[in-house]
């Protein structure tokens, strides 16, 4: 591959990483803290805030796959067997995993950056779980057991082409995206509350889905390969994959130790997701620098440890399980209208609400 593409895409996707840290920190942007909102004192601000960027990461990614400006077939999250056992169950761990955990994957690398140690235990046990579920002993279970349930789609499992056929052209495919666009405007405006708050949640979620389909230009244009001379096929630069790939905070963090244990093998190199692992921390370092809200922060007592290890643990297995997690799933997946989304995001907020339940009934 041309290493100035290579150079290209992950210069490209640190800018953008370092963005998206910056204003998931400053904004707050938090898929459990949404959902505790939600369920704990019926508070949507940052529902709509999630929503919001669910929105934009759609309208846009869909609209430069209408013209073709990104090439994102190849994806896993598209493929036409939908493992639904492993969204519906990896989705469920790991919901109920980042609520004793203090949050997602994404959420966790915003609190390392702005000082947070209990959040560097969070990513590494996470991370060191990931790895074990995707290649290690737990990898046995996950593949014999849970992937084998699977239902053959025979197309790929966006929206368009299941409704449409793999014939689904460009106005088929703005036609979806508009009306699933239209149902999340509606659900925006429904939640909405005329509050300073509210317009800036707002404002903030639109940027951040922005950042989700920037990666995918980032993958699936920039780095898109029409026929790579080893293997006389398409290919795609920098990626863990192989493929196209926009942001997710699981198996990234997994990859990211891995380089890190092993920097002097020559054969570990830089990836897209390795490079966002980074600039998520970069980016909100440099926020909570910049605002004076950068702060040492430890654990409460042994209580507080186990259950962040515990957390840790059920989001790194159960987010390679789900292939993906609040963010892999729940922005990247969705904006391509992956029908496998529409499971584990279901079952990922299925899993929050059970830890809620189970840490109320323990008080």
């Amino acid at each position: 591959m041309n290493e100035a593409a290579n150079a290209l895409v992950l210069g490209a996707a640190a800018l953008i990483s370092i963005v998206l840290g910056v204003f998931m920190n400053r904004y707050h942007f938090c898929t459990m803290g949404a959902l505790s909102d939600w369920f704990n004192m019926s508070d949507f601000g940052r529902m709509r805030q999630w929503l919001a960027a669910l929105l934009s990461a759609i309208l846009l990614t869909q609209i430069m796959w209408a013209h073709q400006h990104i090439h994102v077939e190849a994806s896993f999250y598209l493929t036409p067997k939908l493992t639904w056992l492993s969204h519906l169950v990896g989705g469920i761990l790991f919901g109920f995993g980042m609520v004793l955990a203090s949050g997602c994957g994404s959420r966790a690398l915003i609190r390392l950056g702005s000082g947070s140690l209990k959040a560097l235990v969070v990513v590494i046990v996470m991370g060191l779980a990931a790895y074990i579920t995707m290649r290690g002993l737990l990898a046995i279970p996950r593949v014999s057991l849970i992937e084998t349930q699977v239902i053959e789609l025979g197309v790929a499992q966006d929206l368009p082409r299941l409704i449409f056929g793999s014939k689904a052209g460009p106005w088929e495919r703005v036609l979806i995206a508009c009306g699933v666009c239209g149902l999340l405007i509606g659900l925006i405006t429904f939640l909405a509350r005329p509050s300073d708050q509210s317009k800036s949640q707002l404002l903030s979620g639109l940027v951040i889905g922005a950042m989700i389909a920037a990666m995918w230009f980032v993958s699936a244009s920039l780095g898109y390969v029409d026929e790579d001379p080893n293997t006389l096929k398409e290919g795609f630069v920098a990626t863990n994959s192989r493929g196209p790939e926009s942001f997710s905070f699981v198996a990234p963090i997994a990859y990211t130790i891995d380089y890190l244990i092993l920097f002097s093998d020559k054969s570990k190199t830089l990836t897209l997701g390795i490079v966002s692992v980074f600039g998520m921390v970069l980016g909100a370092f440099l926020d909570s620098i910049f605002s004076g809200r950068f702060r040492l922060e430890g654990f409460a007592g042994l209580e507080d440890t186990r259950m962040h290890l515990i957390g840790a643990t059920l989001m790194g297995v159960g987010g390679v399980t789900a292939f993906g997690c609040t963010v892999g799933q729940g922005l990247s997946a969705a904006s391509l209208l992956a029908v496998g989304a529409a499971i584990s995001l279901p079952a990922i907020a299925l899993g929050a609400w059970l830890a809620m339940k189970w840490q109320i009934s323990r008080i």
